[in-house]
């Protein structure tokens, strides 16, 4: 809805911070429905630019999805990595679903896509996270673990050296400067 209104609101975020928002709940559901969820550790110091809520419901749905598809006792693991690109950060979430359909893995993400047996949903979640992610700077993809499950990679700018470490005080200050508006 925030989208298709033209509504964001851009602001530093932690991705630490973005990352446990989203698993509070998604430990939730992994264990009601018997799978196992590993996150492994992001950097304190790692900070993006963009919509907090958009973004946290992309990952929230890729990892949804990751639930939804997974074999029964399965693992899905949601992980980060600025290693792979310079200036860019990739959030990963890894299942256990046994291996994309064929086909081209960029059809997942077109309107009312659905290839597998399971269609409760509609088919819009991954067209909806493609336009989520690249309005946010970013791209989005999957790939194919053959047999074992797949790879879907949110892949966003990094803010800069020392602007990331000052995630918390950009906001802060941003925070006092429209308080202080206000009073006057």
């Amino acid at each position: 809805m925030r989208l298709a209104q033209g509504i964001q609101s851009q602001e530093p975020i932690r991705l630490c911070e973005l990352i446990d928002e989203v698993v509070a709940a998604a430990e939730l559901h992994a264990h009601t429905v018997g799978l196992r969820l590993t996150v492994l550790p992001v950097d304190q110091d790692i900070g993006i630019q963009g919509d907090r809520q958009v973004l946290a419901a992309v990952v929230a749905n890729l990892l949804q999805n990751a639930f939804k598809f997974s074999r029964p006792n399965g693992h899905v693991v949601l992980r980060t990595d600025i290693t792979t690109a310079p200036g860019r950060v990739m959030i990963e979430v890894e299942d256990e679903c046994g291996g994309l359909p064929q086909g081209n893995a960029e059809d997942l993400f077109r309107p009312f896509e659905q290839r597998s047996q399971d269609r409760s949903g509609v088919g819009l979640g991954l067209a909806i996270a493609r336009e989520s992610v690249e309005t946010n700077g970013g791209l989005i993809r999957a790939r194919n673990l053959p047999g074992k499950g797949c790879v879907f990679t949110i892949d966003l700018p990094l803010i800069g050296g020392a602007a990331a470490a000052a995630t918390g005080e950009l906001a802060a200050a941003a925070r006092d400067d429209a308080l202080a508006s206000s009073a006057s």
